[in-house]
């Protein structure tokens, strides 16, 4: 019990050094999550088998084990009512867009067991990329709230990040409803092929 005690006391666990934790666990996380992603869109461009533990899928479950924790650990700030106003606003986006990506997840695998390789367009990867967009969002309103502080260094990174995400999710939501365009080159470049959707 006394070591329990010692941990919550302790300086990992102030408010302040946790809401650092989630800030760039969120951040980081998301784009190492986009970065294998890219890679894994690139290895079934070039027809390599795709198994489950593929060192892609690996670098992608790895981020997502990022966000994940920053999603937990501001679950306990919140339970612990130690933030309040934007900055309770962004470890809740850090929430909701860790769930998306997680239950995405889901989907994807269970997309690809059914119907094998598919391209970043796909029915459970935009919801993916809505929750990689949402925890950088909330990275980002972490950040700015702790502007003081020396986190304030990361800003433009974590507004960079957010940017991308944002701007390929639009990308690809465009492709989506872009029926006439669907089979020029730069489509069949980020899917496998016109006839997945």
């Amino acid at each position: 019990m006394k070591l329990i005690q010692r941990i919550i006391n302790s300086t990992l666990a102030k408010p302040t050094t946790l809401v650092f934790i989630v800030s760039i666990l969120a951040v980081i996380g998301s784009v190492i999550v986009v970065s294998a992603g890219l890679w894994d869109a690139i290895s079934h461009l070039q027809q390599e088998p795709e198994f489950f533990w593929s060192i892609q899928h690996i670098i992608v479950y790895t981020g997502v084990s990022m966000t994940s924790c920053a999603a937990f650990i501001g679950c306990i700030l919140l339970l612990r009512k130690s933030v309040h106003r934007s900055l309770k606003t962004g470890i809740l986006l850090v929430i909701v867009g860790t769930a998306i990506q997680l239950i995405s997840g889901f989907a994807d695998s269970l997309s690809h067991e059914l119907y094998g390789i598919d391209g970043l367009i796909s029915w459970s990867h935009q919801p993916l990329e809505l929750g990689l967009v949402l925890v950088s969002l909330g990275g980002v309103l972490i950040i700015k709230n702790r502007e003081h502080t020396k986190l304030k260094v990361f800003l433009p990174f974590a507004i960079v990040t957010f940017l991308f995400l944002t701007t390929w999710l639009i990308f690809n939501l465009i492709l989506i409803f872009g029926h006439t365009i669907q089979c020029i080159p730069v489509y069949e470049i980020f899917s496998s092929g016109c006839s997945i959707l």
